[in-house]
């Protein structure tokens, strides 16, 4: 499959169809690693490993901020 080189600021980027990422058990937001082998001209995509517990940490940080500030938030939401 032929993909685009897309410009994304100063940088450039390739997309991902969504069949890929579901082989690759990719979804946005994740993180991976880009190898570039220079002599072949190719470059692998890698799924960087979350550390475990790393989701579950991040959501009982998220809400313990919306239940800290749910007035300012729901402040905010109306304006």
């Amino acid at each position: 499959m032929s993909q685009k080189v897309l410009q994304i600021g100063s940088s450039a980027g390739v997309t991902i169809p969504k069949e890929s990422l579901k082989t690759l058990g990719l979804k946005i937001g994740d993180r991976v690693t880009v190898h570039v082998d220079q002599a072949r001209k190719v470059a692998t995509i890698h799924a960087v490993e979350r550390e475990s517990g790393e989701d579950e940490k991040i959501s009982k940080l998220t809400l313990r901020f919306i239940n800290r500030y749910r007035a300012d938030l729901l402040s905010l939401a109306k304006k």
